[in-house]
């Protein structure tokens, strides 16, 4: 048995030992048409965008407004809307797996009643990986499909920021890939697209026990050779960077338990919840995963994560700097690029998690976790907090194109974003050593320009460069550089059109070169100019 083989049976967890079951549930639910379209028209689309705002109300009245229970009906009922069935339907709605095939997996469990009924002991519903066909992911029932604050190892299922996380890695061949904090194990479906081995880690043998689950309930979609799952996947159980002490990856991916959580006195692992809570106070755990997850990346490799960061408040009359805290988290020539996605303030972050974990139907646990909150972050003098993607490298003989970089885009961009990420860097590391006066240049297909002026005035006031694509940046022009990109059509090289401007423009300033020079290769490694490979 391998160590992968141990989270078969996990206890309050699916059972994954019996491949052949899993098997006859596949097709169970592949017969039904348990998969997002058919959901979708099922439901009907304003019902189905309820679901997944996790609102029920609009699906709970379609089941009930069926004439005669459905297959469908019967799985999504069970599984995205936590309500119970009687045997009849179960019986039907899964013909081969069967209601004793069910329990044997650890699917569904029997209501006690008047009547035997039987509810799902877990969330299923379909999501689109990498692999050609869509999967099933299996995962805690949420707060909204049962009552009470959720139990302390939850295992999340298909959130937001997993889905976040998924869109914005870059996805190169690579052969060794690590998912540290797999959870369900999202991340590791994707991974498996691109990446011939994967070690999904988690401090959760729950966690684990589901992964194990999913993968080999879908191990023909993402293919997996069933009776040898620990040759493309394994398993490990432990904190952070503990179970792959001594290896190397090509890849790092993690979406950790990032959440900053008030640390009481005496407070036992067992009471914070593991899915989100690392344990540490404040934003230490990524503190501490940024600055050690370069030790386990080989020459070139990288990793990619989500993270929170508190952000010191500023003294009056000035600007807090969020980025301060990630910059002190680097170490050696870690390359890394940090980009803040949102910002809220310590009491709008305390009313989000205290949401998250349906902590408010217990009122005076409620009042007193929120004031631990707003305690905790002022005991640091914490006036925001920081949401964002974190890409992190290793130099590969000596190479640094992209350097460091911190950028807050607190707007919706493109998803998924990876393939853009990968592009500018790409774009960072081509023009590294390389002479950018000879480079050719034309503008991006999807930049715009926009100009501003007072009625009446000669000149505008305001420049702008607007992507239409990808990260969607904003870039403000002077004269100069406004004049370079309405010049790149590609004819002339950036060495003529600088000179030719500064001969125009400022013949007696020496700096004024240097300067447009410094605008191109921004506006180059950020997209809005692209190098015409065909010179004509």
């Amino acid at each position: 048995m391998t160590p992968t083989d141990t989270f078969a049976q996990i206890p309050d967890a699916p059972c994954s030992g019996d491949v052949l079951l899993l098997d006859d549930l596949a097709k169970d639910l592949r017969a039904a048409g348990f998969e997002h379209e058919s959901i979708t028209v099922f439901l009907g689309e304003s019902a189905h965008e309820a679901l997944m705002r996790d609102q029920l109300v609009p699906a709970l009245r379609r089941i009930e407004a069926q004439p005669a229970p459905t297959a469908l009906g019967t799985m999504v009922g069970l599984f995205m809307l936590g309500t119970d069935a009687s045997a009849a339907e179960v019986a039907s709605a899964f013909a081969d797996t069967g209601i004793e095939g069910l329990q044997k997996l650890g699917v569904v469990e029997s209501v006690e009643g008047p009547t035997q009924r039987w509810q799902a002991r877990l969330d299923l519903r379909p999501h689109a990986s990498d692999a050609d066909a869509e999967i099933w992911v299996a995962s805690d029932l949420g707060a909204h499909q049962r009552p009470g604050v959720l139990r302390h190892d939850h295992v999340l299922g298909i959130g937001q920021a997993s889905l976040t996380l998924a869109q914005t890695t870059i996805r190169p061949q690579v052969d060794y890939a690590l998912d540290l904090g797999t959870g369900c194990g999202i991340q590791v479906f994707h991974l498996l697209s691109h990446c011939r081995r994967v070690v999904a880690t988690d401090i959760s043998a729950r966690a684990l026990g589901f992964t194990r689950f999913n993968l080999l309930l879908n191990h023909q979609a993402l293919g997996i050779d069933a009776g040898n799952l620990a040759g493309r996947v394994e398993l490990r159980l432990g904190s952070l960077l503990e179970p792959v002490a001594g290896e190397n990856f090509d890849l790092v991916v993690s979406n950790p338990p990032f959440v900053i959580t008030p640390r009481a006195a005496g407070q036992e692992d067992a009471e914070r919840f593991t899915y989100r809570d690392g344990g540490m106070s404040g934003d230490s755990l990524v503190a501490h995963l940024v600055a050690s997850i370069t030790g386990i990346l080989k020459p070139g490799g990288s990793a990619q994560l989500l993270a929170n960061w508190e952000i010191t408040a500023a003294a009056p009359g000035e600007e807090a700097d969020w980025s301060s805290g990630p910059r002190s988290w680097l170490t050696g020539d870690t390359e890394a690029w940090f980009i803040q996605r949102e910002e809220v303030s310590p009491a709008g972050y305390a009313e989000t998690w205290l949401r998250d974990a349906s902590q408010g139907r217990d009122q005076l646990g409620f009042a007193r976790q929120y004031g631990a909150y707003l305690d905790d972050f002022a005991s640091r003098n914490v006036g925001a907090i920081g949401f964002g993607m974190v890409w992190l490298r290793t130099p590969k003989d000596g190479a640094r194109g992209v350097g460091r970089v911190f950028e807050s885009l607190a707007y919706p961009i493109e998803q998924p974003i990876g393939p853009c990420l990968g592009r500018d860097i790409a774009v960072a590391d081509g023009l590294e050593g390389r002479a950018l006066g000879e480079l050719h240049l034309l503008v991006a297909e999807d930049v715009t320009e926009e100009r501003h002026q007072r009625p009446g005035a000669e000149h505008p006031g305001v420049i702008l460069l607007r992507q239409g694509a990808g990260l969607r940046r904003t870039e403000i022009l002077d004269t100069a550089l406004a004049g370079f990109v309405s010049a790149c059509d590609g004819d002339l090289d950036v060495s003529s059109l600088v000179g030719a401007l500064a001969s125009l423009l400022a013949p007696r300033d020496r700096e004024f070169s240097d300067r447009l020079y410094q605008g191109v290769v921004r506006l180059v490694k950020r997209g809005f100019l692209l190098e015409m490979r065909n010179n004509r």
